[in-house]
């Protein structure tokens, strides 16, 4: 009997070993469109806990979903598809409106404050195994957010 329950305590063990090589998401948030906005976008902070990158993100209220990095070069503002977000161990990674971040094209219908937004992020790590990692993002209208996460306020309202 003492043997099958060291064998159960190592099972457990070798359990929670798996799930502490995880990748944790936080603050995982849509940006609310108006009524005919075919895009929008999607932020959160990753934190994995080996060395990974972010391959794929998925959702059923767009028909495309890509990862995509906003640079900064001479004074403009461009915005490329990327194969991958790297994901370095321990350390957070925003995806963010400013940098990285997901983009939700071809949307299917509107994303209203307040909704929750589901999300499939595909995470793989340096060995190649894939984890899908299912997410809530809560749809944020724009006027809901600080300050500086718009974008879009030059101060004019002075």
């Amino acid at each position: 009997m003492k043997t099958i329950n060291r064998l159960m305590l190592l099972s457990l063990l070798g359990l929670s070993l798996n799930v502490s090589a995880q990748t944790v998401i936080d603050d995982a948030w849509v940006r609310a469109t108006v009524p005919g906005q075919h895009s929008s976008g999607a932020f959160m902070h990753i934190t994995a806990s080996t060395d990974s990158k972010l391959v794929e993100v998925k959702s059923p209220v767009a028909k495309t979903v890509e990862i995509h990095e906003s640079t900064m070069k001479n004074d403009v503002m461009s915005m490329q598809a990327v194969p991958f977000v790297a994901l370095p161990a321990g350390k957070t990674v925003n995806i963010e409106p400013e940098g990285y971040h997901v983009m939700l094209m071809d949307l299917v219908g509107q994303v209203k404050d307040g909704d929750q937004v589901p999300l499939t992020l595909i995470v793989e790590d340096a060995k190649g195994t894939k984890e899908s990692i299912e997410v809530k993002a809560q749809a944020r209208a724009l006027n809901t957010m600080p300050m500086e996460m718009d974008m879009h306020d030059h101060g004019a309202a002075h």
